[in-house]
């Protein structure tokens, strides 16, 4: 078997990245040699590869559900957004510069098909199969033209798209039927056909739709996935705030112990790798939320101030908002605080960024002995350590450089009290250091919180992508999907007017 597929959306959040991971789960399963691949991927919530490399959380995760190492090549672009108008680029692993939307699109981006061209072939000649992933729609007609990563890389490495929908969004054959009609007849000659997402009720309600469907394209649906609670894969949107908060439904079991754990995370603008606290919420017991506002800090035991794109903006944002202020009474009264990454950051003495934000000195909270000095090169590694008596692993993405100027050291950072900072991402994925870490925290919050001695955080990871592995192979018809990744797409695909403008 040598084959591939390209799974579009109709919009975002259809459910690419998801279904991406299942088929990848479902043929892994099969005996398939299997990779993952996005050409070009927007999020805030990134991951760093063994050899040193940033690529999208998504696609580490599909990795996973692959059994693979993540590697550069499966997303060779990666945009994070600095704002509204640019974005650092992320080429192969590495940052290239800082651009902006209109130029990126206005030729940046054609010029890095052959990149990831290229990408894709070298992982088609190492693997069975490369299962693709796109971005928004493959029907933005105002970015066809420069489009590396939908119609573009499908068109020009003969992949079948099979195009997802949203069906409890509403409106998902309009969108099915309206994404392929804006295509050019080139493009769709690519188009297999359909999956439906996320359906709740009696599918046989739905089938005369599909075949109506069929009637007015002359393409098929593939399968019908029901609507399932827990099963998102770490996201990549990370300009707003996820409040899935879990990898799994909050209310699987009661607390060990007599008290539940709160821990509220400050929403901080351009939040990055939110999911670092996706670990908390698995443990039975713990309860977490998102809160932009002081009075929210009242009844936590825990508040993170976690990673963001923009350190000196969440800054001020933090204290726009009051919440720096109420950070600093939790401080002087030994009440847990936690800062990963640029939260980290914040929580020290002062930040000279003449790079991210080119503000020069502004003065952190000084919760912490810390001062932060922004370096042009980033800081892209997989330490590992020990706190807190237990083995630690994480990784590192960030330009500030860090001067520990006192503090009891922790990882990389440091703690004063109950106020404790950290570069590390996804340490609280190690189970020991995050259940001692959760009894430091209950023993000074005054809780009787005991961690579950059995929670494996990488355990229910490989559940939540078996899950996935079965939602396609329960409701998906794999002996076509094994055909088209096979075969490529179906001959003879008639045209839906009115096709692309000119």
């Amino acid at each position: 078997m040598r084959g591939g597929l390209l799974v579009a959306g109709t919009t975002s959040d259809a459910g690419k990245s998801v279904v991406t991971a299942g088929i990848c789960r479902w043929l892994v399963r099969q005996g398939v040699r299997v990779a993952p691949f996005k050409a070009q991927n927007m999020s805030l919530n990134s991951f760093v590869t063994r050899e040193g490399a940033e690529i999208g959380r998504a696609q580490a995760m599909q990795a996973q559900a692959c059994r693979v190492e993540p590697a550069a090549l499966m997303n060779p672009v990666l945009l994070k957004p600095g704002g509204e108008q640019s974005s650092q680029v992320v080429l192969l692993g590495k940052p290239v510069g800082e651009m902006s939307a209109r130029g990126y699109h206005g030729g940046r981006q054609q010029r890095l098909l052959g990149t990831v061209l290229d990408c894709l072939e070298q992982l088609r000649g190492t693997y069975d199969a490369v299962i693709c992933e796109g971005a928004g729609s493959p029907a933005e007609i105002n970015l066809r033209r420069t489009d590396i990563v939908n119609m573009g890389i499908a068109r020009n490495a003969g992949l079948p798209v099979l195009v997802v929908g949203d069906i409890d969004r509403g409106g998902v054959f309009a969108s099915f039927f309206g994404t392929v009609a804006l295509l050019s007849p080139e493009d769709q000659e690519c188009v297999a056909g359909y999956l439906v997402n996320k359906f709740r009720g009696d599918v046989s309600l739905l089938e005369p739709g599909l075949e109506m469907l069929e009637g007015l394209t002359g393409r098929r649906t593939y399968g019908v996935l029901p609507f399932r609670h827990g099963l998102g894969i770490d996201e990549e949107d990370g300009l707003r705030v996820s409040l899935r908060g879990t990898v799994r439904e909050s209310a699987v079991a009661p607390p060990v112990g007599e008290d539940v754990l709160r821990v509220a995370v400050c929403a901080v603008p351009l939040m990055s790798n939110f999911t670092d606290v996706d670990a908390l919420a698995a443990e039975p017991g713990v309860v977490v939320r998102f809160v932009d506002r002081p009075e929210e800090l009242a009844d936590a035991d825990l508040v993170i101030v976690p990673g963001t794109r923009g350190t000196v903006r969440a800054l001020e944002w933090l204290r726009e908002r009051g919440l720096a202020g109420a950070l600093a009474r939790r401080a002087a009264e030994q009440r847990p605080v936690l800062g990963i990454c640029g939260g980290f950051q914040i929580l020290g003495e002062h930040i000279e960024d003449d790079v991210e934000s080119r503000r020069g000195k502004v003065d952190g909270l000084g919760l912490l002995p810390v001062r932060v000095r922004f370096a042009r090169e980033k800081t892209l590694t997989r330490p590992a350590g020990e706190a807190l008596g237990e083995h630690v692993e994480g990784y590192e993405i960030h330009h500030g450089v860090a001067d520990v100027r006192g503090g009891t050291p922790f990882l990389d950072g440091c703690r004063v009290g109950q106020t404790w900072g950290t570069h590390w991402h996804g340490s609280l994925e190690s189970d020991g250091f995050r259940r001692a870490f959760l009894r430091e925290v209950a023993a000074a919050a005054g809780r009787r919180f005991v961690p579950a001695p059995d929670t494996s955080f990488a355990a229910l990871r490989e559940e939540q992508l078996d899950r996935l592995g079965d939602l396609i192979e329960q409701h998906a018809d794999t002996d076509a999907l094994w055909r088209l990744i096979e075969s490529g797409p179906p001959k003879g695909l008639p045209f839906v007017p009115p096709g692309a403008p000119a």
